[in-house]
């Protein structure tokens, strides 16, 4: 009768170890709308801290500041070499970031960072929320390791195509909100600027192009996800390589303030590379953006006729317009976004990204 209570209890502490199962499910729900948090706090920090360099970035990208450039390169009575238009592009990036201070004032400094932010927090919170859940399902799915580069390469697509579509409105308003500026007229009268604020943009663009305007540029962003998906591919790479590395040495495991640094540069240079293969889809994308021209008739109607047009009338440097303040921007953005996102996962979680 002792060995059947005894048996008895036994079954019954052997089924306890089923307990347990609660906190993983937990972890599971919890890291959903984690990547949702760490994502927003990223896009935030990042808007925040480069919104001028966005502003002298997407002017440059423009055909309007190109048109000045090819206005001086015509006083010159000369067809500048590639090497001398890179140089000229160079010089120009500072001159507009220093004239945009000087003749508009600081706070165009800051112009489209309502819509700027707007657009980042929530569109890096469905990027990541997207991304992080997405490396948790295809591994399953696919039936490959979770650490493939097909698993990072499909999840940063899937989670560009999601977010290019959700935000390309906000992204339209802030374009068209950074390129607006008063204008001196031929009679020398002053035209004001186009938009007095965000609302009175998205009202005249439905009034004057309808739905469809406030997507113009979506098909420009869907190639942009070609950066997008080389960057998070490629920043995943480097973190299992170096933590592979570090357990084949043996290695203990660094600091939290070693770790930080190492995230944040292999997110600048993942981002550094994806960027030099994939920058001329950005250009199209602010050019096909653009307001309409003074007829109301929109210059760039597609992504093909954009690119002919662009080569045909600018040559292919053009396709590099405002790569500088771009590199200059985009690099330590993509550092500040992972970074951040890594530390805010890390301390919702209580673990890193997986």
């Amino acid at each position: 009768m002792q060995a059947m209570r005894n048996d008895t209890k036994d079954a019954a502490l052997s089924a306890v170890p089923e307990k347990p199962i609660t906190p993983p499910q937990v972890q599971k729900r919890s890291s959903s709308w984690t990547h949702l948090v760490a994502g927003a706090a990223g896009g935030m920090a990042t808007a925040l801290l480069t919104s001028p360099l966005d502003v002298l970035r997407t002017r440059l990208q423009s055909d309007f500041y190109r048109s000045q450039l090819k206005s001086t390169q015509a006083l010159q009575h000369s067809r500048p070499s590639v090497a001398r238009s890179f140089i000229l592009h160079f010089s120009e990036t500072f001159e507009i970031l220093f004239s945009i201070h000087r003749v508009e004032g600081w706070r165009s400094l800051f112009r489209g960072l309502g819509p700027s932010l707007t657009g980042v927090v929530p569109a890096t919170a469905i990027k990541f929320y997207a991304y992080g859940n997405c490396k948790r399902l295809y591994p399953d799915l696919l039936g490959i390791d979770k650490d493939a580069t097909s698993v990072h390469a499909l999840s940063a697509a899937s989670a560009g195509v999601v977010t290019g579509t959700a935000t390309n409105p906000i992204w339209l308003v802030k374009t068209r909100l950074q390129l607006d500026k008063s204008h001196v007229n031929s009679d020398g009268s002053i035209r004001p600027p186009q938009y007095r604020n965000s609302l009175d943009c998205v009202k005249q663009v439905l009034q004057q192009e309808g739905i469809k305007g406030l997507y113009r540029g979506l098909m420009a962003s869907y190639l942009g996800v070609i950066e997008t998906t080389l960057h998070l591919a490629a920043y995943e790479r480097i973190k299992v390589m170096v933590a592979r590395h570090n357990e084949r040495k043996g290695k203990a495991q660094s600091s939290e303030a070693t770790q930080a640094l190492f995230l944040s540069s292999a997110a600048g240079v993942s981002k550094l590379l994806a960027v030099l293969i994939a920058y001329p889809h950005e250009v199209i994308r602010t050019r096909l953006r653009q307001a309409p021209m003074a007829d109301g008739r929109q210059k760039y109607t597609g992504v093909i006729q954009c690119l002919r047009l662009m080569v045909k009338e600018e040559g292919l440097v053009s396709l590099y317009g405002g790569l500088t303040a771009h590199m200059i921007r985009t690099v330590p953005s993509a550092a500040i976004t992972l970074g951040t996102y890594e530390l805010v996962l890390k301390l919702l979680s209580g673990h890193p990204s997986s």
